[in-house]
């Protein structure tokens, strides 16, 4: 799935290389600033992409081909080709700088780490986290990228196809009747997701949701490199368990902790979830200890995968897949091809 600026924004884990190697070309380039030609990263963003096209210097799957061949050399115990190594942090930092050339502030570096003989970045542009390769001598870097999202079940969904995901026995904000069910996969801790909650998801409610037209249903994706993601889901799950057992509308509870929970990202801790449950009512101190719901988030985790999510926030709108945190506008267009359709 390629990255467009104007598609959203969502946070992706990286994934290892599988065997077999299933590759294309996405990114792939010299990244010595000495050379005049070295803005030859095929990254979506206009002014670098734009230099590709009007460059014909790039010969991207050549350069794609020596690293794909480094890589089989490294599996079979082959040594890095090139010069003097320098650190993960040099490369890093030199990768760093070349991208926010043309993209100032846009890319950060997520992590870095040791793979096949070379350094993995894990670059996060706009909330999708891709994996850079860079060579140990610093001087080429490449990227390799799936063209459709591989599922759960071993196949794959081409972009555009609908997807029967399942709803399981989520919490659910909206009427039963409403023609239009969006499902979202969201992660608590992710900057995106708080930014989905902030600038799209109120004026949703307000034009959407609170008016019948679309229910929406909240399913979780905590990613593994935002610790407070997993036990915030169980313990959004532990409010709604003890709403329902005290006869309250569990569903609305929910996302009223929901609401909580995105408003304080910054600010998210156990003592701080148990401490904001207590606060609406709910003791959940002993349903979170226990991991009472640890299955259910890692249910929804599994379906979302299967359904092809890879990062968050990822939204199926009547089964059509939306991913990042799009604007309104983007939504709004989806929601009233659906309406009309109904």
């Amino acid at each position: 799935m390629e990255h467009n600026p104007k598609k959203g924004e969502s946070h992706i884990p990286s994934k290892n290389v599988a065997e077999p190697v299933k590759v294309t070309p996405v990114v792939s380039a010299p990244i010595s600033s000495s050379s005049p030609e070295s803005d030859t990263i095929k990254i979506k963003v206009p002014p670098i992409t734009k230099k590709i096209r009007d460059n014909p210097w790039i010969l991207a799957t050549v350069v794609l081909a020596i690293l794909v061949v480094v890589l089989f050399i490294t599996r079979n115990g082959g040594g890095m080709p090139g010069g003097k190594s320098i650190s993960q942090q040099d490369a890093a930092d030199n990768l760093l700088n070349f991208l926010n050339q043309d993209a100032p502030g846009q890319f950060t570096v997520e992590n870095v780490s040791t793979e096949y003989g070379m350094y993995k970045v894990n670059v996060n542009y706009q909330g999708r986290v891709v994996p850079l390769y860079v060579t140990k001598d610093g001087k080429l870097a490449g990227s390799f990228q799936e063209l459709v999202a591989p599922t759960g079940d071993g196949t794959d969904i081409p972009p555009g196809t609908p997807v029967d995901v399942s709803e399981d026995d989520d919490a659910v904000e909206g009427k039963a009747s409403a023609p239009v069910t969006i499902i979202e996969f969201s992660d608590f801790q992710c900057p995106f997701c708080g930014k989905f909650y902030s600038e799209t998801y109120t004026q949703l409610k307000k034009d959407y949701i609170d008016t019948g037209k679309v229910r929406l249903v909240f399913r979780d994706f905590p990613l593994s490199f935002h610790p407070m993601a997993q036990p915030s889901a169980e313990a959004a799950e532990c409010v709604r368990n003890a709403a329902k057992t005290k006869g309250k509308n569990a569903d609305a509870e929910y996302f009223k902790f929901h609401n909580k929970l995105f408003e304080n990202q910054d600010t998210l801790s156990e003592d701080n979830l148990k401490k904001w449950a207590k606060e609406q009512g709910y003791d959940i101190t002993t349903c979170l200890s226990s991991g009472k719901f640890k299955d259910e988030v890692a249910n929804d985790e599994t379906e979302g995968q299967t359904a092809g999510v890879s990062g968050t926030p990822a939204f199926f709108i009547n089964g059509q897949i939306l991913e990042g945190a799009q604007p309104y506008a983007n939504f709004k267009t989806m929601i009233d091809a659906e309406l009309a359709a109904a």
